[in-house]
C-alpha cells in the first residue's frame, strides 16, 4: 500500500513538474512568437510610416512645382505687361519726336516766310523810292519839253523811239535765234529717233568666260600631271596661266590675251573630253585648235560684214574683225557694238541724204584698231586709222575710225555720224556695265562735287549718274548767281570726272538753269 502510494505519488510530483515545465516552454515560445509579432508590427509601421512621409514629401513637392508655375505664370504676364507698355511708351516718345520736328519745320518755315516778307518789304520800299524819283524826273522833262522848240521836240522823242526799238529789235533776235535753237534741235530729235527706230538691236552685254568645267575634281590630277609636266606643257604652248585651285568643278584659264585664252579653253576642254592628256597630246590638241580658232576669227569677220551689209573688205580685215568678237568694253561685245554702230550710221545717213553704204562701213570700221591695239602702240583710233588705210579703205573710212572720238576736227560728215552713233550704242539700258562699287562711287564723286561750291545747299544724283540736281541757296545766291552756278558745276563735273555720254546738271531756285558737261 505504501509502495503503491509512493508510487502514484512520484508520478503525480513528476507530472506536476512535467507540467510546469511545459507551461514554462509553452509561455516562452508564446513569448518569443509575440516579440518577433511585435517586430513584425513595428517594421510594418515603420514602413507605412515611410510611404506616407515620401508622399507627403512628393505632394508637397507637386504642390510647390504648382505654385512655382503659377507664379511664372503671373511673372510672364507681368512681363508682358511691360513689354506692351514700353512699346507704348516708345511710340508716344516717337509721336512726340516727330511733333517736336514738325514745330521746328514750322517755326523754320515761319522764320523764311518772315525774311522774305521783310524783303520783299525792302523790295517795296525800294521800288516806291524809284517811283517818285521817276515821278520827279518825269515832271523835269516835262517843264524841258515845254519849253523846247519843234525840231528840239522831234528829235527828244525820235532818240526815245530808237532806245525803245532798239530794246524790240534785240528781243526779237532773242526770239528768233530760240525758235531756230528749237526747230534745229527738234529735227535732229527726229532725225536720231528714226534710225533708233528703224533698227533694234538686243539689249543684253556679253562676256569672256574664263571658266572651263571638268566631270570631277580627280582630273584636277591629271591635267596637272606628274610633277606638273602636263600643266607646264600646256601653258607653254598656249601661252596663258591655268589655275587650279580648291575650287570644285572647275578650272580657271587666265591671260591677257583675249585670243590665246579662248584657244586654251577650247584646247582644254577638248582634252578633258579625249582623256588623254600628256605633253605629245597637249602639242598636237593646241595645235588643232590654233588653226580652227583662225578659221573661226576669219568667218566672224565675214559673218559680220555680211550682217552689217559691208561688202568688198580685204580678208586682213576679216581677221581683225573676227578678233573684236572676243573683246569687250565694260562688258558690251565690241563686234556686236560695231554692226550696232554700222547699222546706226548707215540709217543717219539716209536720213540726212548721204550715202547709207558708205555710212555702215564706217560704223562697222570704227573701232577695228580694238583688235590690235595690244600688238601695236598707239591709241585704237590711230591704230585703226592705218589699218584701214593699209588696207585700202577710202578717207572717209579713215577720218571716222581716227577722228570718232572728237580727238581732232572732223572734215567729213560720217565722222560726226559715227560719233553719234557710237555714243548711242555704247549709252542706250542694258549696253555696258560697270561693278556696284564704280557706280556709287561716281554717284558719290558726283555729288560730293557739286555739294562743294559755296550757296549749294542738296545735291542728287540721278538717272544712273547722267543728271545731278542741285538746290541753291535762295538767300545766298541771285537767279545770275544760280545760272554761274550752274555753268562752273557743268566745267567741273567736264574737267574733273570720267563718266560715259553725257551729265546733265540742273539748278534750282526761284528759277531752273540748264547746262551739260560734254
Amino acid at each position: 500500500m505504501v509502495g503503491e502510494f509512493y508510487s502514484v505519488f512520484m508520478g503525480s510530483v513528476l507530472g506536476l513538474i512535467c507540467g510546469v515545465g511545459g507551461l514554462l516552454i509553452y509561455n516562452k515560445i508564446r513569448l518569443r512568437t509575440t516579440r518577433d509579432q511585435v517586430e513584425a508590427l513595428l517594421a510594418q509601421a515603420s514602413r507605412e510610416a515611410e510611404d506616407v512621409r515620401k508622399r507627403a514629401e512628393l505632394h508637397g513637392k507637386e504642390e510647390s512645382l504648382r505654385r512655382r508655375e503659377a507664379f511664372d505664370l503671373e511673372v510672364e504676364d507681368a512681363r508682358k505687361g511691360f513689354r506692351e507698355q514700353e512699346k507704348r511708351l516708345e511710340k508716344r516718345a516717337d509721336l512726340l519726336d516727330q511733333k517736336l520736328e514738325l514745330i521746328n519745320k514750322k517755326e523754320r518755315d515761319f522764320e523764311s516766310v518772315q525774311r522774305y516778307l521783310s524783303e520783299q518789304q525792302d523790295e517795296v520800299t525800294k521800288r516806291n523810292l524809284e517811283v517818285r524819283q521817276l515821278l520827279v524826273e518825269q515832271r523835269e522833262t516835262l517843264h524841258r519839253v515845254a519849253q523846247l522848240n519843234q525840231d528840239e521836240a522831234r528829235e527828244l522823242l525820235l532818240r526815245r523811239l530808237t532806245d525803245e526799238l532798239s530794246h524790240e529789235v534785240g528781243g526779237l533776235i532773242l526770239k528768233h535765234d530760240q525758235m531756230l535753237r528749237d526747230t534745229t534741235v527738234a529735227k535732229a530729235r527726229e532725225i536720231l529717233a528714226t534710225a533708233i527706230q528703224r533698227y533694234a538691236a538686243s539689249h543684253t552685254a556679253e562676256t569672256t568666260v574664263s571658266t572651263v568645267d571638268i566631270p570631277s575634281d580627280d582630273m584636277k590630277g591629271r591635267i596637272i600631271g606628274r610633277e606638273g609636266r602636263n600643266i607646264r606643257a600646256f601653258e607653254k604652248a598656249t601661252g596663258v596661266d591655268v589655275i587650279v585651285d580648291d575650287t570644285p568643278g572647275i578650272v580657271i584659264v587666265s591671260g591677257f590675251d583675249n585670243i590665246r585664252r579662248e584657244t586654251a579653253k577650247i584646247a582644254l576642254e577638248k582634252l578633258i573630253l579625249d582623256g588623254r592628256i600628256h605633253p605629245t597630246r597637249i602639242e598636237e590638241v593646241v595645235a588643232e585648235t590654233q588653226e580652227e580658232m583662225e578659221r573661226h576669227i576669219r568667218q566672224l569677220g565675214r559673218v559680220a560684214a555680211q550682217e552689217a551689209n559691208v561688202p568688198g573688205l580685204h580678208d586682213k580685215l576679216f581677221d581683225y574683225l573676227g578678233r573684236l568678237k572676243f573683246r569687250t568694253s565694260y562688258s558690251q561685245n565690241v563686234l556686236q557694238h560695231s554692226i550696232e554702230v554700222a547699222y546706226l550710221t548707215g540709217l543717219l545717213a539716209e536720213e540726212i541724204g548721204l550715202n547709207g553704204a558708205l555710212g555702215r562701213r564706217c560704223g562697222l570700221l570704227h573701232d577695228i584698231g580694238k583688235a590690235a591695239d595690244h600688238e601695236m602702240e598707239g591709241g585704237h583710233p590711230a591704230i585703226g586709222a592705218d589699218l584701214v588705210k593699209r588696207y585700202g579703205e577710202g578717207k572717209e573710212v579713215i577720218h571716222a575710225a581716227l577722228g570718232h572720238h572728237d580727238d581732232l576736227r572732223t572734215d567729213t560728215p560720217y565722222t560726226v555720224l559715227v560719233a553719234a552713233a557710237d555714243a548711242i550704242s555704247a549709252s542706250r539700258p542694258g549696253a555696258r556695265r560697270e561693278t556696284l562699287d564704280k557706280y556709287v562711287r561716281r554717284l558719290e564723286d558726283l555729288e560730293a562735287l557739286a555739294c562743294g561750291f559755296p550757296g549749294v545747299e542738296q545735291a542728287y544724283a540721278i538717272q544712273a549718274g547722267r543728271e545731278i540736281r542741285v538746290i541753291a541757296d535762295s538767300h545766298r545766291l541771285g537767279d545770275e548767281a544760280a545760272a554761274k552756278l550752274c555753268r562752273d558745276i557743268a566745267k567741273a563735273v567736264q574737267e574733273q570726272l570720267t563718266y560715259p555720254g553725257e551729265v546733265k546738271v540742273t539748278v534750282l531756285r526761284e528759277s531752273r538753269t540748264v547746262e551739260f558737261a560734254r
